[in-house]
């Protein structure tokens, strides 16, 4: 706890000192903080593949750091954070962009072949509802609203029901169903 509030102090430090323009804090801030901002932007970048974009993007963060009279840094409360977890979010930020920026192109869908598109049919798997689990009229509800792919007014119109009555008889038996499942462990 005491180190945590020495590193937050030193890092509301570093950021008064290149506030007010004092001589040599730009070197030392650097120093101290680009490790943080050079593996933030690694952790990002390396797995996808833009190693060599490493040390541009790391330029990038520290130009937008300076930008416009520390305009992003004089927005640092440590307060909310540590100032390297704040580095490291602003990395990862510059990190993503610069991933978005420079995506590899997306071939058009229609210089892919069809046979690659096509996805097999699969038939669902029905689940096997136990003999007396459902009053028949709850089973024949399930049965229509799934097996018959049926809307609750039209399974209401067939049966002579009231579409609510449906509804309700479908919660049911899905609460029976799960009480079920359940105690059988599924």
């Amino acid at each position: 706890m005491k180190r945590e509030r020495h590193n937050r102090a030193e890092g509301e430090r570093d950021v008064q000192r290149l506030l007010s323009g004092k001589r040599g804090a730009w070197h030392a801030f650097v120093k101290r903080h680009a490790p943080v901002i050079y593996g933030a932007v690694r952790k990002r970048l390396v797995p996808a593949g833009r190693e060599g974009d490493v040390e541009d993007v790391v330029q990038d963060v520290f130009v937008k750091i300076c930008a416009n009279d520390f305009r992003l840094l004089r927005n640092f409360d440590s307060k909310k954070a540590k100032l390297t977890t704040w580095l490291t979010v602003i990395s990862t930020s510059a990190s993503i962009d610069h991933l978005r920026r420079n995506a590899r192109p997306i071939s058009s869908i229609d210089s892919v072949p069809e046979q690659h598109l096509s996805v097999p049919a699969k038939e669902p798997a029905w689940v096997k509802i136990p003999e007396g689990l459902l009053s028949p009229r709850q089973a024949l509800i399930i049965e229509l609203l799934y097996r018959h792919d049926m809307t609750a007014a039209e399974v209401g119109k067939k049966l002579g029901i009231d579409p609510q009555t449906v509804r309700s008889m479908h919660h049911k038996a899905l609460q029976r169903l799960r009480a079920r499942l359940a105690d059988e462990g599924l």
